[in-house]
């Protein structure tokens, strides 16, 4: 019983981290990355479809992302997806493909997606927190219902926290390393 529940927790543990560099993902970097463009829905004949679904994408350049629709009457509905998105990317198309072309990150800029990188981490470590604490609550039920004896219990919780703290310092590790990425001009 023990052992499903801290193989359980870890589960959890790692789904958050998981979690996190997804998140990390879509970060604009100041390089070409075709993650920037996973969120993005393209109104394809009424449905809603993803953009890599209707079209290739491509990175020629470092700062550079073509996309090469299939259809070419899909160039302007993909331009609009991408001016909704929030992205500040202005798409250019020669009517075949269209060109993103990532604009460098000004000092400032990088100091704030920096900013906003440290409190996706820190949220992270929230959940890892409080998939720890289920993780001891149910530790002490079990004790309290006599399935496991109390010196058990001490030594899982102290598994759980072993636990807990190497995967808080894997979103240490994600966030220096992704901290790195953005800072790099």
């Amino acid at each position: 019983m023990v052992k499903d529940v801290i193989s359980s927790m870890n589960v959890h543990m790692d789904k958050s981290i998981e979690s996190l560099r997804k998140e990390y993902q879509k970060v604009r970097t100041g390089r070409a990355s075709t993650s920037l463009l996973d969120d993005i829905k393209v109104d394809s004949y009424g449905t809603l479809s993803p953009l890599n679904q209707v079209a290739t994408l491509a990175i020629p350049e470092a700062r550079t992302i073509t996309i090469s629709p299939w259809d070419s009457k899909m160039i302007a509905p993909i331009e609009k997806a991408i001016m909704n998105s929030n992205l500040g990317l202005n798409p250019a198309n020669d009517g075949k493909m269209i060109r993103l072309t990532l604009p460098p990150l000004t000092e400032e800029r990088r100091k704030d997606i920096v900013k906003q990188l440290k409190r996706d981490a820190e949220d992270a470590k929230v959940a890892l927190r409080n998939i720890r604490r289920d993780a001891i609550d149910q530790l002490k039920k079990l004790e309290k219902d006599k399935s496991i004896s109390e010196d058990e219990q001490k030594r899982a919780e102290k598994e759980v926290q072993d636990s807990t703290n190497s995967h808080v310092a894997k979103v240490d590790e994600v966030l220096l390393h992704k901290e790195k990425e953005v800072m790099e001009v």
